[in-house]
């Protein structure tokens, strides 16, 4: 795998911590070169820890994709995106009968990152992807399900499988193949903060909640950061060149469709 990816340039948003930070280290240990961005200034610190560990340049941009003049920075700073993952995205808490206006706020942040995010981020960079290039974007087991009160959430990712297949027929004629990664529960901040909405909804207490999540589980154990990246390193690579237009659920079984 080493050989298959040295010398590839990947782009990885949303990769300071959780998912695309594992992803991020994965393509790493396979001899990737590696740009990683994120909202948080410390993406920075992040890549510069990434390069000491790894003895690789890795280059960290700062970069809120609800802001067009970022995006078209983040254009600027690189030159070839052989893989490009769209991993930035917020989850967040939008009970519909709440009749704060943040939660109308939180809504709109949420449809306006996940999905308008992730296709402005692509249509800024497509100039860059060369032909066989590859697309993969992080949607949620969410997105093919469903949860009471993160319903921006669960449609945005529901939209991302859609802009998936979408842009596998449009980019088809590129060679350029688009395909969605589906996790379950997977131990970051984001699905902890979910954890902890969802219990006081439910009064009970996050471990009682979260034993009852894994518990729903086919394989026991909760997943970490890390465990995403081998779906991630597989459709960026040779054996899913006939691969487009899909969406893979790794979720340990818990949801079988």
């Amino acid at each position: 795998m080493a050989a298959e990816f040295a010398g590839k340039s990947v782009l990885v948003t949303g990769a300071n911590r959780g998912i695309g930070l594992g992803v991020a280290e994965g393509f790493l240990k396979a001899g990737a070169d590696v740009t990683i961005s994120a909202l948080e200034a410390d993406v920075t610190d992040i890549a510069a820890d990434l390069t000491r560990r790894f003895g690789r340049e890795v280059n960290g941009i700062v970069c809120d994709i609800c802001e067009a003049d970022q995006i078209a920075a983040l254009k600027e700073a690189v030159t070839t995106v052989d893989v490009l993952i769209n991993n930035a995205g917020f989850e967040y808490i939008t009970p519909i009968a709440d009749p704060s206006p943040h939660v109308d706020e939180t809504f709109h942040r949420v449809i306006m990152t996940n999905v308008v995010g992730t296709f402005s981020v692509t249509r800024a960079l497509l100039n860059k992807i060369p032909d066989g290039g590859r697309v993969i974007n992080t949607a949620s087991m969410w997105g093919k399900t469903a949860v009471a009160e993160f319903s921006a959430y669960c449609a945005s990712k529901h939209a991302v499988i859609g802009l998936t297949r979408s842009l596998a027929q449009e980019l088809a004629p590129r060679r350029i193949s688009v395909n969605a990664v589906c996790p379950g529960w997977v131990r970051t901040l984001a699905s902890m903060r979910s954890l902890r909405f969802m219990a006081t909804r439910e009064s009970r207490t996050e471990a009682d909640m979260l034993d009852e999540i894994v518990a729903a589980q086919a394989l026991p154990g909760l997943m970490e950061p890390p465990d995403m990246a081998a779906m991630y390193l597989f459709l960026a690579g040779s054996a899913a060149d006939n691969i487009t237009g899909q969406s893979f659920t790794i979720d340990r079984g818990e949801l079988m469709q």
